[in-house]
Protein backbone atom coordinates (compact mmCIF):
# COMPACT_ATOMS: atom_id res chain seq x y z
CA UNK A 1 0.00 0.00 0.00
CA UNK A 2 1.64 3.64 -0.97
CA UNK A 3 1.34 5.50 2.37
CA UNK A 4 5.01 7.76 1.84
CA UNK A 5 6.02 10.48 -0.79
CA UNK A 6 9.16 12.60 -0.80
CA UNK A 7 9.14 15.62 -2.60
CA UNK A 8 12.56 16.61 -3.87
CA UNK A 9 13.24 20.69 -5.27
CA UNK A 10 16.27 21.54 -7.09
CA UNK A 11 17.07 24.63 -5.49
CA UNK A 12 19.45 27.07 -7.44
CA UNK A 13 19.10 30.86 -6.62
CA UNK A 14 15.88 31.22 -5.93
CA UNK A 15 15.54 33.62 -3.36
CA UNK A 16 12.83 35.34 -4.43
CA UNK A 17 10.62 32.60 -4.60
CA UNK A 18 11.71 29.94 -2.33
CA UNK A 19 9.66 30.42 0.69
CA UNK A 20 6.72 31.32 -0.97
CA UNK A 21 7.31 27.21 -3.04
CA UNK A 22 8.09 26.39 0.49
CA UNK A 23 4.72 27.10 1.71
CA UNK A 24 2.96 26.06 -0.87
CA UNK A 25 4.47 22.85 -0.50
CA UNK A 26 3.74 22.51 3.09
CA UNK A 27 -0.18 23.42 2.59
CA UNK A 28 -0.38 20.98 -0.36
CA UNK A 29 -1.66 17.60 1.37
CA UNK A 30 -0.73 15.11 -1.99
CA UNK A 31 -3.29 13.26 -1.56
CA UNK A 32 -3.01 12.42 2.38
CA UNK A 33 0.24 10.44 1.61
CA UNK A 34 2.58 10.77 4.94
CA UNK A 35 5.03 13.56 2.64
CA UNK A 36 8.82 14.51 3.25
CA UNK A 37 10.43 17.41 1.76
CA UNK A 38 13.70 17.32 0.54
CA UNK A 39 15.90 20.69 -1.07
CA UNK A 40 19.14 19.83 -2.12
CA UNK A 41 20.66 23.40 -2.96
CA UNK A 42 22.73 23.34 -5.98
CA UNK A 43 25.86 25.64 -4.53
CA UNK A 44 23.38 28.94 -4.51
CA UNK A 45 25.61 32.16 -4.83
CA UNK A 46 22.37 33.84 -3.27
CA UNK A 47 20.44 34.16 0.16
CA UNK A 48 18.86 30.57 -0.49
CA UNK A 49 20.97 28.58 1.72
CA UNK A 50 20.07 31.24 4.59
CA UNK A 51 16.54 30.52 3.68
CA UNK A 52 16.94 27.09 3.85
CA UNK A 53 18.67 26.84 7.09
CA UNK A 54 15.57 28.30 8.78
CA UNK A 55 13.50 25.27 7.66
CA UNK A 56 15.04 22.18 10.05
CA UNK A 57 11.80 19.75 10.02
CA UNK A 58 12.83 19.53 6.05
CA UNK A 59 15.92 17.81 4.66
CA UNK A 60 18.22 19.98 2.62
CA UNK A 61 21.54 18.80 1.61
CA UNK A 62 23.87 21.27 -0.26
CA UNK A 63 26.41 20.49 -2.65
CA UNK A 64 29.09 21.89 -2.24
CA UNK A 65 29.89 23.10 -6.35
CA UNK A 66 27.48 23.79 -8.64
CA UNK A 67 26.74 20.99 -10.45
CA UNK A 68 23.17 21.28 -12.57
CA UNK A 69 19.82 20.19 -11.85
CA UNK A 70 19.61 17.09 -12.85
CA UNK A 71 22.77 16.16 -10.14
CA UNK A 72 20.54 18.00 -7.77
CA UNK A 73 17.58 16.08 -8.67
CA UNK A 74 19.79 13.13 -8.97
CA UNK A 75 20.95 13.84 -5.63
CA UNK A 76 17.40 13.93 -3.97
CA UNK A 77 16.60 10.63 -5.47
CA UNK A 78 19.27 8.79 -3.73
CA UNK A 79 18.50 9.95 -0.47
CA UNK A 80 14.64 9.45 -1.23
CA UNK A 81 13.00 6.26 0.96
CA UNK A 82 9.30 6.98 0.20
CA UNK A 83 6.78 4.86 -1.91
CA UNK A 84 6.80 7.59 -4.26
CA UNK A 85 9.18 10.23 -5.65
CA UNK A 86 7.79 13.13 -7.13
CA UNK A 87 10.01 16.61 -8.62
CA UNK A 88 8.58 20.32 -7.50
CA UNK A 89 11.19 23.41 -9.26
CA UNK A 90 11.72 26.02 -6.65
CA UNK A 91 10.18 29.09 -8.44
CA UNK A 92 6.26 29.56 -9.56
CA UNK A 93 6.16 28.26 -12.40
CA UNK A 94 4.12 24.61 -11.63
CA UNK A 95 1.31 24.61 -9.10
CA UNK A 96 1.80 22.15 -6.30
CA UNK A 97 -1.64 21.19 -6.02
CA UNK A 98 -1.44 19.99 -9.63
CA UNK A 99 0.42 16.89 -8.04
CA UNK A 100 -3.08 15.62 -6.34
CA UNK A 101 -4.29 14.71 -9.78
CA UNK A 102 -1.17 12.80 -11.12
CA UNK A 103 -0.94 10.86 -7.88
CA UNK A 104 -4.05 8.55 -7.76
CA UNK A 105 -2.81 7.02 -10.91
CA UNK A 106 0.05 5.15 -8.75
CA UNK A 107 -1.76 5.45 -5.65
CA UNK A 108 -4.47 2.66 -7.11
CA UNK A 109 -1.85 0.95 -8.64
CA UNK A 110 -2.44 2.20 -11.92
CA UNK A 111 0.69 3.80 -13.46
CA UNK A 112 4.34 3.57 -12.45
CA UNK A 113 5.20 6.67 -13.59
CA UNK A 114 3.15 9.84 -14.16
CA UNK A 115 4.27 13.28 -16.08
CA UNK A 116 1.85 16.47 -15.85
CA UNK A 117 1.97 17.44 -19.00
CA UNK A 118 1.63 21.01 -19.84
CA UNK A 119 0.52 20.49 -23.53
CA UNK A 120 -2.14 18.10 -23.31
CA UNK A 121 -4.80 21.59 -22.37
CA UNK A 122 -4.00 23.21 -25.51
CA UNK A 123 -4.47 26.73 -23.40
CA UNK A 124 -1.51 26.46 -22.08
CA UNK A 125 0.68 27.06 -25.36
CA UNK A 126 0.16 30.68 -25.54
CA UNK A 127 1.95 30.26 -22.18
CA UNK A 128 5.22 29.47 -23.71
CA UNK A 129 7.76 31.70 -24.81
CA UNK A 130 7.43 30.58 -28.87
CA UNK A 131 11.04 29.31 -29.18
CA UNK A 132 10.56 26.87 -26.19
CA UNK A 133 7.33 25.99 -27.25
CA UNK A 134 8.77 24.84 -30.79
CA UNK A 135 11.78 23.26 -29.20
CA UNK A 136 9.13 21.45 -26.85
CA UNK A 137 7.56 20.32 -29.45
CA UNK A 138 10.23 18.90 -31.38
CA UNK A 139 12.33 17.24 -28.55
CA UNK A 140 8.69 15.53 -27.47
CA UNK A 141 8.65 14.00 -31.34
CA UNK A 142 11.89 13.30 -31.44
CA UNK A 143 10.99 10.87 -28.11
CA UNK A 144 7.85 9.47 -29.25
CA UNK A 145 9.63 8.21 -32.44
CA UNK A 146 12.53 6.55 -30.96
CA UNK A 147 10.60 5.21 -28.31
CA UNK A 148 7.20 4.35 -30.30
CA UNK A 149 5.48 6.49 -27.17
CA UNK A 150 2.54 8.87 -27.86
CA UNK A 151 3.75 11.39 -25.09
CA UNK A 152 3.08 15.27 -25.30
CA UNK A 153 5.28 17.32 -23.35
CA UNK A 154 8.72 14.86 -22.64
CA UNK A 155 10.40 18.30 -21.14
CA UNK A 156 7.71 18.64 -18.14
CA UNK A 157 9.35 19.29 -14.49
CA UNK A 158 5.99 17.69 -12.86
CA UNK A 159 7.08 14.09 -12.66
CA UNK A 160 5.98 11.14 -10.35
CA UNK A 161 7.57 8.07 -9.46
CA UNK A 162 6.98 4.90 -7.71
CA UNK A 163 10.24 4.57 -6.16
CA UNK A 164 10.61 0.65 -6.42
CA UNK A 165 10.15 1.12 -10.42
CA UNK A 166 13.46 3.38 -10.64
CA UNK A 167 15.23 2.35 -7.57
CA UNK A 168 17.72 0.41 -10.04
CA UNK A 169 18.34 3.64 -12.64
CA UNK A 170 21.77 4.92 -12.86
CA UNK A 171 21.21 8.55 -13.73
CA UNK A 172 24.20 10.03 -15.28
CA UNK A 173 22.47 13.48 -16.13
CA UNK A 174 23.98 16.46 -14.79
CA UNK A 175 21.82 19.31 -15.94
CA UNK A 176 18.75 19.65 -18.35
CA UNK A 177 19.98 16.16 -20.15
CA UNK A 178 17.40 14.66 -16.64
CA UNK A 179 14.93 14.82 -18.40
CA UNK A 180 15.87 12.77 -21.75
CA UNK A 181 17.48 10.17 -19.81
CA UNK A 182 15.06 9.08 -17.16
CA UNK A 183 12.19 9.64 -19.76
CA UNK A 184 14.29 7.30 -21.88
CA UNK A 185 14.88 4.74 -19.00
CA UNK A 186 11.45 4.12 -18.53
CA UNK A 187 10.39 4.20 -21.78
CA UNK A 188 12.95 1.56 -22.27
CA UNK A 189 11.81 -0.20 -19.04
CA UNK A 190 8.82 -0.15 -20.26
CA UNK A 191 7.40 1.22 -17.13
CA UNK A 192 3.11 1.83 -17.12
CA UNK A 193 3.20 5.59 -17.93
CA UNK A 194 0.78 8.00 -18.12
CA UNK A 195 0.20 12.20 -18.52
CA UNK A 196 -1.77 14.00 -16.87
CA UNK A 197 -2.93 18.29 -17.85
CA UNK A 198 -1.46 20.24 -15.97
CA UNK A 199 -0.98 24.09 -15.21
CA UNK A 200 2.12 26.70 -15.88
CA UNK A 201 2.88 30.14 -15.25
CA UNK A 202 6.51 30.21 -17.11
CA UNK A 203 8.61 33.13 -16.29
CA UNK A 204 10.21 35.59 -19.14
CA UNK A 205 13.86 35.09 -19.90
CA UNK A 206 14.41 37.79 -17.14
CA UNK A 207 13.07 36.14 -14.81
CA UNK A 208 14.88 32.87 -14.28
CA UNK A 209 17.06 30.22 -15.86
CA UNK A 210 15.49 28.96 -19.16
CA UNK A 211 16.67 25.93 -21.32
CA UNK A 212 19.23 27.26 -24.10
CA UNK A 213 19.80 26.27 -27.38
CA UNK A 214 22.85 24.09 -26.36
CA UNK A 215 20.59 22.35 -23.81
CA UNK A 216 18.11 20.67 -26.60
CA UNK A 217 21.00 19.93 -28.69
CA UNK A 218 22.64 17.78 -25.70
CA UNK A 219 18.92 16.13 -25.22
CA UNK A 220 18.83 15.21 -29.19
CA UNK A 221 22.50 13.27 -28.29
CA UNK A 222 20.84 12.32 -25.07
CA UNK A 223 17.71 10.94 -26.56
CA UNK A 224 20.26 9.13 -29.26
CA UNK A 225 21.93 7.86 -27.11
CA UNK A 226 20.06 6.17 -24.85
CA UNK A 227 17.68 4.53 -27.56
CA UNK A 228 20.72 2.88 -29.01
CA UNK A 229 24.42 2.99 -27.09
CA UNK A 230 22.70 2.41 -23.49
Amino acid sequence: MIKTIDVIVPVYNEEKTLEDVIKRLEQCDFCSLDKRLIFVDDASSDSSAEILSKYSNHLVIRHKTNQGKGAAVVTGIKNATADIIVVQDADLEYNPLDYNNLLPLIINDKADVVYGSRLKDNRNEKSFLFLSLIANKFLTWLTNLLFSSNLTDMETCYKAFRRESICDFKINAKKFDFEPEITAKVLKKKLRFFEVAISYNPRAYHEGKKVKAKDALQAVFTLFYYKFFN
